[in-house]
């Protein structure tokens, strides 16, 4: 028995989207994305010292970064359950769940099914067209890695000649650049509709409580917490004023 039976004219998508070997090519992902973090974590623990960090600062950073993606994934994942219709669970895992950008995933399987001469998700939306969906959309995740690779090693260069001017500059743009990539994010928001901007009002004033929270009660955990608490006060925030009809549900 082949391991995926294709009918090009066929509409049953999911026959073909969740055929064993996408799963084992998707579980195969996920064993390298383990097998990643363990030798990163492990790297960082031996590097620690030498970079002035203790194992305590080590581990609160481990924790506070895991208790911070808990939101982001939660949005992704929602998000992702209503892709499983289209794209089928091996590839929404991988896709959706490696990349995590919902909007360049669907603009891309949109673009290259309207290629097709088809519609996303519609009538004849046909197994071809699904091929042709999903690999436009791995060869986008392709060559986001492949400028990874490229890039890298050139900003590197970059920032040692930039420290060997002056070491303070690289204290300043990582900071610099962390802000302006949150505030682009957060005032991309703002135009769209008024349930917009109360959930990012509500979040931004949420994460400024705790803050003052952990400063004031000298608890480190609250800090951590921070973001996944903002996150989730941004979305109950949207709801309520969805449900008072002060707009319509937020776009992905």
């Amino acid at each position: 028995m082949p391991m995926i039976s294709q009918d090009d004219s066929s509409t049953d998508v999911l026959a073909l989207a969740n055929s064993p070997l996408l799963w084992l090519c998707a579980l195969g992902v996920f064993v390298v994305i383990i097998v990643q973090s363990v030798i990163y974590m492990k790297a960082a623990r031996k590097a620690a010292d030498a970079a002035g960090i203790t194992q305590e600062e080590l581990t609160v950073s481990f924790r506070t970064g895991a208790i911070g993606a808990i939101g982001p994934s939660l949005a992704v994942a929602m998000v992702a359950v209503a892709l499983l219709a289209l794209f089928g669970t091996p590839a929404t895992l991988v896709r959706i769940g490696l990349i995590g950008s919902v909007s360049f995933e669907t603009g891309a399987a949109n673009i290259a099914a309207t290629s097709a001469g088809a519609h996303l998700g519609g009538a004849d939306y046909t197994q071809q067209v699904y091929a042709i969906v999903f690999f436009a959309m791995s060869m986008g995740g392709a060559m986001w890695m492949l400028a990874t690779l490229i890039f890298t090693p050139l900003l590197k260069r970059g920032e040692a000649r930039l420290t060997k001017v002056n070491p303070a500059i690289m204290t300043v743009i990582p900071a610099a650049a962390l802000l302006a990539a949150f505030i682009s994010l957060g005032m991309a928001e703002v135009p769209k509709s008024s349930v917009h901007i109360i959930a990012l009002l509500s979040s931004a004033a949420a994460m400024g409580l705790m803050l003052a929270l952990s400063s004031a009660l000298k608890k480190t955990w609250i800090r951590e917490w921070g973001l996944g608490i903002a996150i989730i006060v941004g979305l109950v925030a949207a709801y309520l004023a969805v449900s008072a009809g002060m707009g319509p549900p937020p776009a992905a």
